[in-house]
């Protein structure tokens, strides 16, 4: 991430001195010997360093400085001043000026201060970013016992040393959020930070404000300038969930971060540079979208880099199994039971279901099954009683049951109920104990 720095000095030895210098420590630094025309680049471009001389023609650097920080306060300032103006110097400090040097001074005495800055310039930065960062989970797993989701890890492998731009699609709670995790933390920006918003929950105005963030005064309620996501995700990951619910206006605002690396935050006149990943995921047939003008076609290619498509959890039953078993262990320690597995009878019911919810529908019903049950085991009668009543509904066509094994399953729990007393389960059955022991001896 370049550091941008803004020289304004009338003295053309000194200015090209401190000019020199800085670039030769890989500073972005740009000179000008005029108060004006500084104040005229600091409201086209971002720079993070301004150092100025205090008396210079146009436009004293005491009054740049208070330019400079009522318009672009993240924008620090050091001062230059002779020995006679120590007095303006320390005032100037008191208006907000980060640092004076006063002349003569050592070129490598002002490095250093620079590189103070720019230390905790990237410290302050990232301090949302790292909050968020260093709360996670680092170590992301993600059950895939089926073939369809291990074809996906290895293709995540497969691209582990890449930074291109990501599209995950498919239904509505298919783990396409965990999936960005683990792009992001087997990848090579796995050391900087992951941030995520959905494009779903918030306005088209409260959304911009998030992703790019604001100036001071860019609308009632602004009275402190914001760093947005793209700006705190610089050098990481951003993964934005159901991209497809992105206005045009805001397409075209990120269109021009991930073509450019540039973006505007909200009442700024002045861009800034990023450089950030981005994952983005839907729900949504964004091609349907294209054709009918509700979704950019550009910002769908650049995004669109590589497509991961993550099947339904109906589509990939063996991961049902383990998944069950995984939310059970999850969530086991909060519900204060003590249960240690689920049932044949409970699996089954799940193995037949068709999750329209996918992988979070069934997390919650393992979640709400533990609260509800009062056995060691969870049983059917925890499930959600949609479900088990819909069952037959739900099954795969390769495995429907004959109606014999149905009759013999069904008598089967009957007996079982009835603690395996075949005269009581023939007669609420509505046959004789003969038929009931053929049912029941049928292979």
């Amino acid at each position: 991430m370049s550091f941008r720095m803004l020289i304004a000095e009338d003295e053309e030895i000194t200015l090209t001195n401190i000019v020199d210098t800085l670039r030769d420590e890989g500073y972005d630094v740009t000179g000008t010997k005029d108060g004006n025309e500084a104040l005229l680049k600091l409201e086209k471009d971002h720079f993070d360093v301004l150092i100025t001389d205090i008396k210079m023609p146009g436009l004293s650097g005491i009054d740049l400085l208070e330019k400079v920080k009522e318009k672009h306060p993240s924008t620090e300032v050091i001062l230059i001043t002779g020995f006679g103006s120590i007095g303006s110097a320390v005032d100037a400090m008191r208006k907000g000026a980060y640092d004076y040097i006063t002349k003569p001074f050592d070129l490598d005495e002002l490095v250093l201060r620079v590189k103070k800055i720019r230390e905790q310039s990237f410290l302050k930065k990232e301090n949302i970013a790292l909050k968020t960062y260093f709360g996670m989970n680092k170590n992301v797993s993600i059950i895939a016992r089926s073939d369809r989701m291990k074809r996906i890890l290895e293709m995540i492998e497969g691209i582990h040393d890449s930074d291109i731009n990501m599209l995950l699609t498919g239904e509505t709670g298919v783990g396409k959020s965990l999936i960005a995790k683990i792009i992001h933390f087997t990848g090579r920006r796995k050391e900087r930070p992951f941030l995520s918003i959905n494009c779903a929950t918030l306005t088209e105005d409260l959304l911009a404000s998030e992703l790019f963030g604001h100036e001071r005064g860019a609308f009632t309620g602004a009275i402190s300038a914001k760093q947005g996501l793209v700006e705190i995700a610089d050098t990481g990951t951003l993964f934005l969930d159901e991209i497809a619910e992105l206005s045009p206006n805001l397409q075209a605002k990120l269109l021009k971060v991930v073509e450019e690396g540039e973006f505007y935050r909200v009442g700024a006149t002045r861009p800034q540079k990023v450089d950030v990943r981005f994952i983005a995921a839907t729900n949504q047939n964004v091609r349907n979208m294209i054709a009918e003008g509700k979704f950019r076609e550009d910002l769908y290619y650049r995004l669109n880099v590589m497509e991961l498509f993550i099947p339904p959890l109906r589509e990939r039953q063996e991961d049902i199994r383990p998944l069950s078993r995984y939310f059970l262990q999850k969530h086991l320690p909060k519900s204060n039971k003590k249960i240690s597995t689920i049932s044949d009878e409970a699996m089954e019911v799940l193995m037949h279901y068709s999750f329209p919810g996918n992988v979070r529908e069934l997390e919650n019903i393992i979640e709400r099954a533990l609260i509800l049950e009062k056995s060691p085991v969870i049983t059917p009668e925890s499930l959600p009683h949609g479900i088990r009543v819909l069952q037959i509904e739900t099954f795969d066509p390769s495995r429907i049951k004959t109606i014999d094994e149905i009759t013999k399953e069904y008598a089967e729990k009957v007996t079982k109920m009835l603690s395996g007393n075949r005269s009581k389960a023939a007669e609420l059955l509505g046959i004789s104990r003969t038929s009931l022991w053929k049912i029941l001896k049928e292979e």
